[in-house]
């Protein structure tokens, strides 16, 4: 049984800056990444759950909260008790993969980010790329309420790690860094997620937060990532787009392999 590597406790950091904002009207495509409107407002450093508190954010919680609006999916096929459907969908999709780039290469981790009403949300989709169904893991405060969220800019509070309100609406998308992986290599780094959302029990702004949750994933991928976690959401992602200069596939090693 392969033993993931466990990332060392909260780092010694600063409060990250708050700020809202929300854009739409932007043209997705595959393989890119995204860059929408500026922010505006004041950032806000040291007192940030303060400023929480006093500003009342209510049931907003940076939309990160678990809305199931989609179950998590298989990234395998699925089964069907009629076969010949189920033979006619993979041939389709087969034909659809080969006329993609890199088709020996049929999965993905898409590395978003997206608006909120505070400073954003950092998140990935996976899953496999002729499959429109998608999985989504992020970390975020367990709760509806703001008073966990505001908490978490003092104290780690319960989190969970799957999607959120929002993670699924492109309108809110910021930016996107997808890479591309092989059979074998999502095999190790689906796992690696699924290992990450077990045992991630806790969410704090200064120390482990959405970011630093899909910075290990990165990590682990062999992707060079941005030394600071307390980067805006859609900031991290574009520069972890430009320190891997846009490159769209895994590093991982052969030993992990």
């Amino acid at each position: 049984m392969h033993r993931f590597p466990r990332e060392e406790g909260f780092p010694v950091s600063s409060l990250p800056l708050l700020t809202g904002t929300k854009n739409k009207n932007t043209t997705l495509e595959e393989v890119a990444v995204y860059d929408k409107a500026q922010k505006s407002g004041c950032k806000f450093i040291v007192g940030a759950c303060m400023i929480a508190l006093s500003l009342g954010l209510g049931a907003s919680v940076a939309n990160a909260h678990p809305k199931q609006r989609v179950a998590a999916v298989s990234t395998h096929p699925a089964h069907t008790t009629d076969l010949a459907q189920g033979a006619h969908r993979k041939s389709h999709r087969s034909s659809k993969l080969a006329s993609m780039p890199y088709p020996d290469r049929p999965y993905y981790i898409d590395f978003r980010a997206r608006t909120a009403q505070s400073y954003g949300h950092a998140f990935i989709w996976f899953g496999r790329r002729d499959d429109p169904k998608v999985d989504v893991a992020g970390l975020h405060p367990a709760t509806m309420s703001w008073i966990p969220y505001a908490l978490g800019h003092i104290l780690p509070v319960p989190s969970e790690t799957g999607a959120s309100y929002g993670d699924l609406d492109e309108e809110y998308l910021l930016a996107s860094y997808r890479i591309y992986l092989t059979p074998a290599e999502a095999k190790l780094a689906f796992a690696y997620i699924r290992d990450k959302q077990a045992h991630s029990p806790l969410w704090n702004a200064a120390t482990y937060n959405c970011v630093m949750f899909i910075s290990n994933i990165a990590s682990f991928i062999g992707l060079r990532v941005p030394m600071s976690n307390l980067l805006y959401p859609d900031e991290w992602v574009k520069e972890l787009a430009a320190l891997n200069h846009g490159r769209k596939t895994a590093r991982m090693a052969v030993a992990q392999q």
